[in-house]
């Protein structure tokens, strides 16, 4: 007897459509991860020893925490990680153009580093988006008749 509801995995797009395996699709993933590793170690050595705010660190390098979380997702394919990672970006990208327009030099070149870091990872991130996207759309199109 067939279930009038849906397959549980229908509803979940991440689990469902496939990782593309173009070299195009690895290079924005690892593109992607070597990025936000990048962005957390600017963000540790920043607020650590090259420009922190106190003289012995300060509590700013806690922001450092919140770019931890995606990895995992990035490492496993997951489209929604890519997603919002992609707005998530954007927070670091405006406290690196605040704090290169206002602090003074081993600080500034710190943000200008973030604000690279960042730009780097959007696009990866938006790169990686559209190839599954363009991966899942020809992937559901009806094959064509052989001609017979």
């Amino acid at each position: 007897m067939p279930s009038s509801t849906p397959e549980p995995a229908a509803n979940l797009p991440d689990l469902v459509t496939p990782a593309p395996a173009g070299a195009a699709a690895q290079s924005s993933r690892w593109l992607a991860v070597f990025s936000l590793l990048g962005l957390v170690l600017l963000c540790l050595a920043w607020e650590l020893w090259l420009a922190p705010l106190r003289p012995d660190g300060s509590w700013l390098v806690l922001k450092a925490l919140p770019l931890c979380i995606p990895l995992a997702g990035l490492l496993k394919h997951r489209m929604y990680t890519y997603r919002w990672l992609s707005l998530l970006v954007w927070l670091y990208f405006i406290e690196g153009v605040v704090r290169a327009w206002g602090d003074a030099a081993p600080s500034r070149w710190c943000a200008l580093a973030e604000i690279a870091l960042c730009l780097l990872l959007f696009a990866a991130c938006v790169m990686h988006i559209r190839g599954r996207q363009r991966a899942l759309a020809q992937a559901s199109k009806p094959a064509p008749a052989a001609a017979s």
